[in-house]
């Protein structure tokens, strides 16, 4: 096996561009520790795709890594899919992210594969609808979420619109692991290849999303009364600076307030440390201008918006963020309740929700006689859950606690377009009651209890990094706490243990306590962290996430 030197030297020596070779040479004699950790391994291609920190290296997002990576999709296409194949691609605002795309789109089309491309930046959700919209084989979306700039990515979707599952996304791997050099790529055309079309998507299937999306919404009664509902948005420089606007117009909401400095999409997120709007500092500026504009909420996308945080003014007329298990279940109580008044509900509907999402989702579902189902972290289960039921039941809504939320089934990802449309109806309606969203969640807490939840991380970066957050989950499976808040542990499922909990293997534990509370550990999959979610039900649950939190996280 080749060290991490020899590796390198392969970079500098082989079939590169020079000023890649430059930038290793460079890396090499300036930062030893950077240096190893972009040679000392490959990036790894995981059943959702790549994501990583862009640079040189085999450890790095560059062109190498992304055309290696369409290579095997491209190979598993023509080795699995009859017939015609073509691939839809997006990328979001984020640096590279048009040059990635233009790679991956000449790469299958090198291949003899036909390409739909996005003209501009476009949301990862619209990209799971054009896939469906053209009878695509898989789609590919350039974009790291709502990671930091230094981040990004390439997301693997199926025919379904969802991102690839078992056992598609297994083989998949296979075929990228296989291509273990850049010269195994086709980055050129040959001389015998035929060349798949290249076809560009724009206006057109933004007006069919955004249809759709309109389709879904429950109280257009309420809007019409509402229409001067104030609501800033903020996109956090990124893809939803255009339709999630446009969607809350065609609503009938006037008063939609931009922040300016904002709406720039730019890769260095100059306004935020982290365009994520789970961070409360992400918001900062949207609150300030819903201050000084009376507006009565702030909503605030990622930049591939596909998530999307709200902040609501509470009793006292101030400014409070929710978290997402709190707009997953307000929305998903407020279309149940709908789709009941409506007469809706019948037994072939249901929810789906995250293991790591609040049970208050689960109980709204009992209390309205519908059915729900408990995924693996990630909406791509939610979307694998729809698929299955296609033919036999219909999906309402799923959320996860980090911010995603969906309903329909057009699009098959979460979806900020529509969570943020429901939102501003959701708002509509309880204004019809008299209610607040603030109000409105303090009315779903009187009926069905307090439930407080929270989320905790530790980052640990580098290969020194990886290995440490190995050993926490190791050290957890070997030795499991005995009590939690001073609660003894009754139950510990791993989900290393398919047999024992229902669901796909995956790297997690979840402890519970006698009173109920939960503790769920896992490494994230796209992030050099290790993520504690907290769970506690009752009149002293921020007490007992508060001793949760102090357990765990002192304890590492």
């Amino acid at each position: 096996m080749k060290t991490y030197q020899e590796v390198a030297e392969s970079w500098i020596n082989g079939n590169f561009d020079p000023e890649t070779r430059t930038q290793v040479l460079t890396l090499r004699n300036s930062d030893p520790v950077a240096f190893e950790d972009a040679f000392y391994r490959n990036l790894e291609f995981g059943t959702g795709g790549l994501r990583g920190i862009m640079g040189v290296g085999t450890n790095r997002m560059n062109k190498y890594t992304v055309g290696m990576a369409t290579q095997g999709l491209a190979n598993y296409i023509l080795d699995h899919v009859k017939g015609d194949k073509s691939v839809c691609i997006s990328y979001d605002s984020r640096n590279n992210s048009k040059l990635f795309a233009k790679i991956a789109a000449t790469v299958l089309s090198n291949n003899g594969i036909d390409v739909f491309i996005f003209d501009n930046i476009r949301p990862t959700p619209e990209l799971s609808y054009s896939i469906r919209a053209k009878g695509a084989t898989a789609g590919i979306m350039i974009t790291a979420s709502h990671n930091p700039k230094e981040y990004t990515g390439y997301k693997v979707f199926w025919s379904d619109g969802g991102q690839i599952t078992a056992p598609v996304d297994k083989d998949i791997v296979d075929e990228v692991n296989k291509i273990s050099d850049p010269s195994q790529v086709r980055f050129e055309l040959g001389p015998t290849d035929k060349c798949g079309e290249i076809e560009t998507m724009g206006a057109e299937m933004d007006e069919a999303y955004m249809h759709d999306i309109l389709s879904l919404m429950l109280s257009p009664e309420s809007c019409a009364r509402h229409k001067d509902l104030k609501i800033v948005y903020t996109p956090l420089h990124g893809c939803g600076v255009r339709l999630v606007p446009e969607c809350l117009r065609r609503l009938g909401f006037k008063n939609i307030i931009h922040v300016p400095e904002q709406d720039i999409s730019d890769g260095d997120f100059p306004t935020v440390a982290s365009p994520n709007p789970e961070e409360p500092a992400a918001m900062k500026m949207a609150i300030e201008k819903a201050d000084k504009t009376g507006a009565d909420i702030v909503m605030a996308t990622d930049p591939d918006a596909d998530r999307m945080g709200i902040a609501v003014r509470d009793n006292k007329g101030r400014m409070v963020q929710f978290n997402g298990n709190q707009t997953a279940a307000m929305l998903t109580y407020y279309i149940l309740t709908r789709w009941k008044e409506l007469g809706k509900l019948d037994d072939t509907k249901y929810c789906v929700k995250t293991i790591v999402t609040t049970e208050l989702i689960a109980d709204i579902c009992k209390s309205f006689g519908v059915k729900y189902y408990d995924v693996l972290t990630g909406f791509k289960y939610i979307a694998e859950v729809v698929k299955r039921n296609e033919n036999t039941g219909e999906f309402i809504c799923g959320g996860e606690e980090s911010y995603g939320f969906n309903a329909g089934q057009f699009v098959r990802d979460k979806c900020a377009q529509v969570a943020s449309a429901l939102v501003a109806e959701c708002a509509a309606w309880a204004a019809d009651q008299g209610l607040t969203l603030y109000g409105l969640m303090q009315k779903i807490y009187k009926e069905y209890g307090l439930y407080v939840e929270k989320m905790v991380y530790i980052v640990r970066k580098g290969k020194s990094g990886a290995e440490e957050i190995q050993k926490i989950m190791t050290d957890y499976r070997a030795t499991p706490p005995t009590e939690m808040a001073g609660s003894p542990v009754v139950k510990v499922m791993d989900y290393l243990k398919p047999e024992e909990t229902g669901l796909p293997k995956s790297n997690v534990l979840r402890f519970f306590n006698a009173d109920g509370d939960v503790v769920t550990v896992r490494p994230s999959g796209t992030e050099p962290k290790i993520k504690f979610y907290f769970g506690a039900k009752g009149d002293t649950a921020d007490d007992k996430i508060a001793a949760l939190t102090a357990q765990f996280i002192s304890a590492d």
